[in-house]
């Protein structure tokens, strides 16, 4: 079978094991993004591109592979796809399978499609006869966007500039300019112990923290509701986790959850947490607030006016911007001063799942999209 480049780099992809190391065991075999790392730097270095590894942790590193143009460099752009993945189901998911026009295996959605694509693109731009004379293009595979968007967080920081990110997610060949921000939080409730048989005596934080469920679930949730993103519609939020006591027969003292509260452009972490305390004190209800990540990851919005962005949705052949309700590394670049969109091979739906899979198709589509933008560049 005579398999195209493009969809023979995403199958050696997948064979490479890249969980995020904060969702495995120390010393896991399949932690780390280091085998993916190597195959992307030696694959670039063999067709003569440059090669540079940027330190994020200890055995961690982002890959930047340069395309330098003929002459002055005056525009960069960057393609930010992440390496991580999350756990396998089973170690079924490191073998990629072909079927129905699909090819399975963890990381073939999210993001290793995007990686294949990008690194394809690179790969026959450096062979062309013709590039961009002024536009130096820059593949920038990024670590941890699973856990805590370390990749970004440290490229971003290092004052890296560039006049835009194409953050390699699956958006099913949208360009995406807006996405909704994260917010985890942390709410405890505190009570009175007492003895089962009494509990007139004690003060039950369960049963307190029951009416903080109820509260969020009901009416701050319906409050939500009534703003609205043009693309992103309403902000969010969900009771994730709860647990609290030790016994039946005792009455609880303290009762904690987590919430996960998606934001909207204009929103910031400081307001929404004030906004929840003074909802929590209008009804009389005693709970500590915490922010269960402790960094902030914002929401991203970004003019769809922008020339370049205009190439990209013209080669996409989409006339109108689109918006996705998950967090990536495009908000944490933007943040950083690079103007950033979001635009990859396959469906949000199928990452992280236990049969994860992309169409093959679409990664030839997505090469051909990028391949007629970078024509385009000066």
């Amino acid at each position: 079978m005579n398999i195209p480049p493009v969809e023979q780099l995403l199958r050696e992809l997948i064979a490479l094991p890249s969980v995020n190391p904060a969702f495995v065991s120390p010393g896991h075999p399949h932690a780390g993004e280091q085998k993916v790392a190597e195959f992307i730097a030696t694959t670039a270095k063999q067709a003569g591109l440059e090669v540079e590894l940027q330190s994020v942790v200890e055995d961690r590193a982002n890959v930047l592979v340069r395309l330098t143009p003929q002459g002055q460099i005056k525009r960069r752009i960057i393609l930010a796809p992440h390496m991580d993945t999350v756990p396998c189901a089973d170690d079924k998911q490191l073998t990629p399978e072909f079927k129905d026009g699909k090819l399975f295996g963890r990381g073939a959605c999210d993001t290793k499609g995007s990686i294949a694509v990008y690194l394809q693109t690179m790969l026959d731009l450096a062979k062309a006869e013709r590039r961009p004379r002024e536009t130096e293009i820059v593949l920038a595979a990024l670590v941890d966007e699973e856990n805590a968007q370390g990749g970004s967080r440290v490229l971003g920081g290092s004052g890296f500039k560039a006049d835009l990110a194409i953050v390699g997610e699956p958006t099913k060949l949208r360009v995406v300019t807006a996405h909704k921000g994260d917010l985890w939080l942390r709410i405890q409730t505190r009570g009175k112990a007492a003895h089962g048989s009494r509990p007139d005596l004690g003060r039950n934080a369960i049963l307190e923290m029951a009416k903080v469920v109820q509260l969020l679930e009901t009416t701050y949730a319906k409050k939500l509701k009534e703003k609205k993103h043009p693309l992103l519609g309403h902000a969010t939020i969900n009771v994730g986790s709860i647990w609290g006591g030790n016994q039946p027969n005792i009455v609880p003292d303290q009762c904690e959850i987590t919430a996960d509260r998606r934001t909207l452009p204009g929103e910031t972490e400081k307001r929404v947490m004030q906004e929840i305390r003074e909802l929590l004190n209008h009804h009389k209800l005693r709970a500590d607030l915490l922010d269960f990540k402790g960094i902030e990851s914002p929401p991203l919005e970004t003019k769809e006016d922008d020339e370049i962005v205009k190439y990209l949705m013209t080669e996409a052949r989409q006339h109108q911007p689109a918006g996705v309700d998950f967090f990536c590394d495009a908000a944490i670049l933007a943040q950083a001063g690079i103007p950033s969109v979001v635009f990859g091979p396959g469906d949000i739906a199928q990452a992280h799942t236990a049969d994860e899979w992309i169409l093959v198709r679409q990664l030839g589509t997505a090469a051909s999209i990028l391949r007629r933008f970078f024509d385009r560049q000066p």
